[in-house]
Order: C-alpha cells, then structure tokens, then sequence
C-alpha cells in the first residue's frame, strides 16, 4: 500500500550505518566445504526482525483499543488539531500530518481518501472517487475534509489520552485515541505486513451497539459482516471473523425481463469495472451466452447484461454466479494490536475488549469532571465564606507585613470552617482568593452563591449515581449513539444462505460432441463424424462398450477411447434420475441376466464392468433412460427340443433398480438368438418430488424446506408474492424466485381463491371477490392495476367466513359475519369483486367454515392401451407368426454352418 512506502533516502542512510555496525564482526565460513552448515549473518541476523516488527506494529495492523493503523491515527489527530468547524484542504491536512507521520505525502493522502470514502469518521466535501465503479479521487488541492459529529463525539478526549514523542520529538502525538465506539469493527481494515496480514470486515453500526449492549447486559449475540456496497452474503461458515473462516458474496441480481437481468449491487471489494471484466472473459470463454452489456452506473449500480435469444435467464443468473466475480468468497483475518503484540482474535473478543475500553474511558471521563467538579466546590465555598466572613476587610489582614504573613492570617481565619470544605485549604487556595477583583465582591450575592453550590452538589450526586451504576451508564452512552447516528447506517448487506451452484449444471454447453466408432476416437474436433450432443469444456463423457466395460473420461479435442463403442452421452454426477436398462450374457457359455441400475459417481478414466467380469461376457440389450423409464423387450432363443416357449417378453418395470455393481437377474438359461425391444414404457421413478428452501428461496428434490408435491413433467408451481402478484413456473432447480414470497404450492388451475382487498379506485372502500388464477409465466396481479389497492387477507378455503369489525364513528355496530360462497360467485381474478360495507371498518378477519365439500371418487381410470398400436410399431418381428419365426431362425443358423 502506498502509505508503506518508506523514504528512499532514509532507507539509504539506514543501510550505511547498519552495514558499517554490522559487516564489523561478519566472519564468513568456510564457504568452499559443503559439509559446513551456513547460517545467515549481517544484515539478516538482525535487520529482518527489526524490519518485520516495525512494518507489523507502526504500519499494517491496527491497534485493538482504538481500531486504527499509525497513519490513520495521525491524520485523525492532525484534523483535530486544525479543526474550526471549517472544511480543511486535504493538501493542508496532509502537509500538517507530515509533522508525525515519518513516510510520504502519497501515502498519508491515500489513507485520508480511504477513510474519507468509509462515510463514518471525516465528512467530505469535493470529488472524493466512487467506491463502486472504482474512480480515484481528486487532487487533493482541489478536495476539503472535516472531522464528522460521530468522530467529535467519540474518537477525542485530550484529558484521557495517553501522549508520546513524536518521531522527530517536536511534537506530541497518541499512543491510542480514547475512542468510544468500536470502530475496528464498523471500519472493517486490510493489511499486510511481514509474516501475516490482517483483514477484518466492516459490521453494521446499528448491530454493533446492540452487540455492545448485549454484552453489557450479559446477553448472548451475533456479528455479521455489512458492506457499503450491499449485495448478499453468506455468513454460515463466517467462523466469527477468525482466521479459516470464509463468506461468500454475491452482487444483487435482478430480472428486468427474460431477455435483460440489472445488476444493482456489487460484492465488497469489487468494482463495476472489475465485475464487468469478469463477465466479459466468462463471455468470451463460452461460459454463459450474453449479447452485450451496458454499464449505466451514476450514483447507484445498474449493470445490464443483455442475453442471446432463447438463453434461459435463470441458467444464466447462476452461471453469472458461477464464472464471474458475481460472487467472491472472503476469508476474514482478524488480527489485532494488543499489548505490543500481534494477537489473532475473533470478532466477538475485539467487540468485548473494546467496550471494556469505552466503560474505562466513561468511568475516566465521570472521574475526571468529578474531580473538576470538586475543585470548582472547593473554590466556591472558600470564596462564599471569604467574602461572608469579609475577611479582605480585617485590621490584622490589612496590617500584613507580606504576603506570606496575609495567607497565615486567611488560612487562620478559615480553620473554624474546614469541615464545609471538600479537601484542605493550600497556600494556593489562598492565592486565588487574593486575585479575586473588588468589582465581583462587591456584586457577591449570597443566594446566588449558595444556588451555585447546590448546583455542583447535585451535578456530583449525579456523577456518583453514574459511577455506581457505570454498566447502566454505558449502556445509555450506546443507546444515544444509535439514536443520533443510527439511521444514517441501515444494513445494505441482506444475510442469506446461497445453494451450492453446479458449474456443470449451468455452463453453456457451446461445444458438439462427436464419435468415429471405426477408428474409436471421440471429440469436439471431429466435425466430420457422428454428432452425439452438445456439451460443455468441463463436462465429462461416459462410455459403455460392447463387452460391458464402461468409464468416464474428460470432454477433449479428440481422445481415442477404443473400438466396439455401443453408447457415448454427456455423464451427469449424482443424477439418480438415469436409469439403464441392460440384459449380459455372462461368458461364452454363461446364463442371460437382466439388471436395472444407476450411476451418481465414478473415478474418472477407471475401467468398470456391467457383467461379473467372465471372459466373452458381452451386452445382448442396452438402454439408457433419462427419466426412469422401464421398456418391455421381445426375447427370441435359438431353437431347443427342451425349450417348450422359444419367444417371450419381459418388462423392465419388474425388474427393481439397484447398484451398478449388482449381478442382476436370470433372464434366461439358453442361448438367445436376439432380443429387441417391443415396446416402448413409462417412467418407474414416479414424478419428481419438489421442495422448496426458504432459506435460499432455491427448489430442491433432496427433502429440504417445504414439500411442494410430486410433479408431472407438465405440471407447474404457482407462486403468490406479498404485494398481490403471482405467476407460475415449472420445477426446474435452476428457477430463482423473490424474498417476498407469500404462498408457494403446486399450481391447481380449478382451485378457488377468496380475496378481501381495499379499493383505492372506489374510495378505499373493503371488497370481497372470488377467483382462480391462469397459467402464466409473467406477473399478474389479482388486486387490480391501482398500485395502491392493499390485501386484507387471501385464504383457499372452499367455504371461507369472515367477520367484519367496525370501527371510528361507526364502533358502536355489531360485527357482520358474511359467508363468502353466498355472498359472491366465482369469477375472473381481474374482476373487482363486491363491495362489502359502506361504514368505517377496523379490521376483517377469517372465521372457521362450517361446511365442508364432500368427498368425491375419482371415476377416472388409465388407458393403459391407448399407445399400443404405435408402440408395437418397435418391434421387427411384428405380424410373424411363431413358425415363421423358427423357420427363420434355422435358416440362419444353417446359413451360418455352411458358412463355417
């Protein structure tokens, strides 16, 4: 960093004179004898050290009590000494910090902006940069700074710092500022220095003094990072801000509509610049298809990421995620000066040091103006008794030979008083009394003085209460911060957990894969051959052969994987969805077995065998079946005497899905002529059981959140939001969906919706409709286009109920109870409904329904014959008659033994 740099010049000078120490008892060793260990002298042997400790405690790391590095520390004090209540040149600041800090002005100024840009301690005036789009400031001739309130209020105290030397000893500078706050933690702060780093994340304000008041109150609480620069962020494995923890950050992204998403908010650390050079190298490596990207950031982020035409938005939304600095993970570093020592702690420790801190410094400042407090007492009583008694108006006083011999006088005259003083009476007490000027005696007012008195009497009452009750005090002091600074600092950073995002599972597949089954080589190169499917650079490909080996092996160029290749296809990790359906014939002379499994992980380019792995076995029947799906095949046997049946079926669907290691089960014992397939089946699986995780707002099938139902591949979701809107969408895992989610469920389009709303178009006036909700994959609202119109409530009951309370001048009614079926019929979502009183209401509220629909059968059955005619259409032996068959079969295998 720039503020690191040390002086070239002082660097030099350092280097000459501890050469010139240093080389004086250098002894080189035997430097030509190999069997000699060389150890590290010179400069090495001391200068390191020395250079490591300096960089760690005077530059890079702050200090635990009041959260700031050296030179951060000097500009606050440097402002505090030039501040007027005037805005200050930033050149003129940095030039009267050089007065402590020992380094250059680049660096000091650097430190003023970045400070300056945190918004909390220095109120800015001029173009100080933009921390979201990266921009520097302006020079700082041209650019004005003062302290802020917040910093006036808590950052100084002359009477409770501790001061040292400065470097050059003309001045005096802190050691730490007596700061009331924790700052280290409202900042946030990066360093590097020798040997370690440090890296501790901005936190809320408002959290931060409800965290210190938690504590004073011995509560329990929680720390999560707050960024200036908002997005979301993932605080599960946040380890309190100590070191092998990690976040992850991601910038908000919105659907402007399915050909645009904006993004508005950026994670911590990066820049629109930056964000949007990630995005386009992901475009250029073929990560995610987008047409162009427009950045129109001013004071708030919009960065438009336009898509190509049929580019899934949500797939994109996650690749953005996925291949872009979209979302970065941070690991946090906490580390911390404390007692003149690098001290690694976690966030919650530097909050407790630090408002053990601010209850000493409280306490300190309550001691302090007690005791000025008692001094002013003190005084105030000697000068009411002074001028009561009229002891300036004694002989013996004006008859004083000197000075000496009037306070031994005045101290004697006061003996009889001693106990209405608060300490005793000096010879400097006395003093003072002696400078008070004849024109104040002569205005003396003894009601007035007393008043005074009591007033400081009860201004140290006061102060004692504080100090007995000194955790109440503090927590008060929090309170008030929160109060007057507060609302300035609302969390821009929303806590959420993110879902884990699959690269694969949401790369673009812009790559085509093909095979050359005669010289066994597959690629993306191989243009000229067998297109198989698209793909991706990072997917994998699985690979079964003709003899039962199977593997999987990385998505290249071109790569020889052998001959006798009988299926090739883009392998899909964990997916438990693929089902193959595969009839072996084990060895030469082995039994036919039949077997239904799937495949979730493999090694990648390890050999495996469908078939117990006996030499000839081979695979007589294969499929693969992307939803579950269980085909009846045709077995035709070669002909046998003992054989009474020669041709039979066999439905997968009876065959039970197991590992892919499994034997299987004995399809038959004799020699099979073929097997074909006869017709084609549904899926064995069922439909997909959908869950939905409030936490991530993501769909998942793995039992997470709340069950939506099983679903159809036709089937949809409807999804109902807080502010009247609601569309449907399908169960895709890639869907995002909002945080302002009022209902989630299966998308019924008969089911009935009862809804009572105020109408801002009919004087605000409550009305009651009845609707069902139509299939659409755009938002539509069920409370009318007036943005203003407000949702008293929405139920799914058959025959719902609700109560009406009046309220206002029309109180004195009884409450009307309405049943809604009776009271309006069902009609179209856009309707408006009926109204439903006149009169002021106070509240509308559901009642329990005192009828029920009956239940009903369901008449309806499955044609389960309705495909056969095209299904039969698979089978090659369709027509033939089983003689035929046979007759066929022999002359083939006759065929075959001439041939022999």
């Amino acid at each position: 960093m720039s503020d690191d740099i040390i002086d070239k010049e002082e660097k030099e000078k350092e280097f000459q004179q501890s050469d010139e120490t240093s080389h004086s008892d250098y002894k080189p060793t035997d430097t030509k004898n190999e069997s000699v260990k060389h150890q590290l002298s010179g400069m090495y042997q001391n200068w390191f050290l020395d250079y490591a400790s300096y960089v760690i405690l005077e530059r890079a790391v702050p200090h635990l009590n009041d959260g700031f590095k050296p030179v951060q520390r000097r500009i606050l004090h440097s402002m505090k000494r030039l501040d007027d209540g005037r805005y200050n040149k930033v050149a003129n600041i940095v030039g009267h910090t050089m007065q402590f800090h020992p380094h250059g002005d680049a660096s000091i100024g650097d430190a003023l902006v970045q400070l300056g840009q945190k918004d909390l301690l220095i109120d800015c005036q001029g173009n100080w940069g933009n921390i979201l789009t990266g921009d520097g400031a302006a020079a700082p001739r041209y650019i004005e700074a003062r302290l802020s309130k917040f910093a006036l209020d808590v950052v100084f105290n002359p009477k409770t710092t501790e001061w040292q030397a400065s470097y050059d000893g003309r001045n005096q500078e802190p050691i730490t500022l007596p700061v009331k706050y924790p700052l280290l933690l409202a900042q946030g702060v990066e360093g590097i220095a020798v040997g370690l780093s440090s890296k501790i994340l901005p936190h809320n304000f408002n959290e931060l003094c409800d965290a210190s008041i938690a504590y004073l109150c011995n509560e329990e609480f929680h720390l999560y990072p707050d960024f200036q620069t908002g997005g979301s962020i993932d605080v599960s494995r946040y380890n309190d801000g100590e070191r092998g923890g990690v976040v992850k950050v991601r910038a908000k992204i919105n659907k402007l509509d399915n050909k645009t998403l904006v993004i508005t908010e950026i994670p911590y650390g990066k820049t629109t610049s930056s964000l949007i050079d990630s995005i386009l190298k992901a475009i250029d490596k073929g990560k995610i298809k987008v047409r162009k990207v427009d950045d129109n950031t001013a004071a708030n982020v919009e960065i438009l990421v336009h898509l190509t035409p049929g580019t899934s938005s949500d797939k994109t939304l996650d690749a953005l995620y996925a291949f872009t600095d979209c979302e970065v993970s941070i690991s946090p570093n906490c580390c911390v000066i404390d007692d003149n020592k690098p001290h690694f702690l976690n966030v919650s420790t530097v909050l407790k040091k630090s408002v053990d801190n601010t209850l000493g410094l409280l306490k300190k400042e309550l001691e302090i103006k007690k005791n000025e407090l008692l001094e002013s007492l003190h005084f105030s009583s000697l000068e009411k008794i002074f001028i009561e008694e009229r002891i300036y108006k004694d002989v013996k006083f004006e008859q004083s030979e000197n000075l000496d011999a009037a306070c031994e006088y005045i101290d004697f005259r006061l003996t009889p008083f001693y106990s209405q003083f608060v300490r005793e009476v000096t010879k400097d007490d006395i003093l003072k009394l002696l400078d008070i000027k004849m024109a104040r005696i002569l205005k003396f007012n003894k009601d007035k003085a007393e008043n005074t008195i009591l007033a400081i009497k009860k201004e140290i009452e006061d102060i004692n209460n504080k100090l007995a009750h000194l955790v109440d005090y503090t927590i008060d002091w929090y309170k008030m911060l929160k109060e007057k600074y507060g609302k300035n600092y609302p969390r821009k950073t929303e806590l959420r957990n993110f879902d884990t995002i699959v690269a694969a599972k949401v790369v673009e597949a812009n790559e085509k894969l093909y095979i050359n089954r005669e010289e066994g080589f597959i690629g993306t190169s191989l243009k000229k051959d067998e297109y198989i499917c698209n793909c991706s650079d990072i997917d994998d490909v699985i690979i079964f052969y003709k003899d039962g080996k199977y593997k999987i092996v990385k998505i290249a160029d071109k790569m020889f994987v052998g001959k006798n290749i009988l299926y090739v296809n883009v392998f899909k990790k964990n997916d438990k969805r693929t089902i193959y359906n595969v009839v072996y014939h084990d060895g030469k002379e082995g039994f036919y077995y039949i077997k239904r499994f799937n495949i979730t992980s493999m090694t990648r380019d390890k050999e495996y065998d469908v078939t117990q792995g006996n030499p000839g076995s081979k695979i007589a029947y294969f499929s693969a079946n992307p939803n579950g799906e269980a085909e009846v095949i045709k077995v035709t046997l070669k002909p046998n005497p003992r054989i009474k049946k020669i041709i039979f079926d066999k439905d997968f669907s009876e065959v039970a899905i197991k590992g892919r290691q499994s034997m299987g089960n004995i399809l038959t014992k004799y020699e099979a002529h073929k097997i074909t397939l006869k017709q084609r089946g549904g899926s064995t699986l069922g439909g997909r059981k959908v869950w939905f995780d409030n936490d991530v707002l993501r769909l998942n099938y793995d039992n997470r959140g709340k069950y939506l139902g099983e679903f159809q591949s036709n089937e949809l979701i409807l999804v109902i939001q807080n502010n009247g809107e609601f569309y449907t969408t399908n169960f895709d895992l890639n869907n995002h969906y909002e945080a302002d989610i009022k209902i989630i469920e299966k998308f019924d389009p008969n089911k009935v919706w009862s809804a009572a709303l105020y109408d801002e178009d009919q004087q605000g006036f409550p009305y009651i409709k009845r609707f069902t909700l139509e299939q659409s994959s755009k938002k539509q609202s069920y409370l009318g286009d007036n943005k203003e119109n407000k949702l008293i409530l929405l139920s799914s009951v058959i025959y719902p109920r609700i109560q009406v309370v009046f309220g206002g001048n029309d109180g004195f009614r009884d409450p009307l109870e309405i049943d809604v079926d009776e009271f309006i019929g069902v009609k179209s979502f856009k309707a408006k409904g009926k109204r439903i009183t006149t009169f002021t209401v106070d509240s509308i509220n559901e009642l329990e329904p005192l009828r029920f629909p009956e239940k009903e059968e369901n008449d309806y059955q499955e044609d389960e014959n309705d495909n056969d005619e095209e299904d039969m259409n698979e089978d090659p032996d369709k027509g033939k008659s089983t003689t035929d068959i046979i007759d066929e079969i022999t002359g083939q295998m006759k065929l075959f033994d001439d041939e022999e």
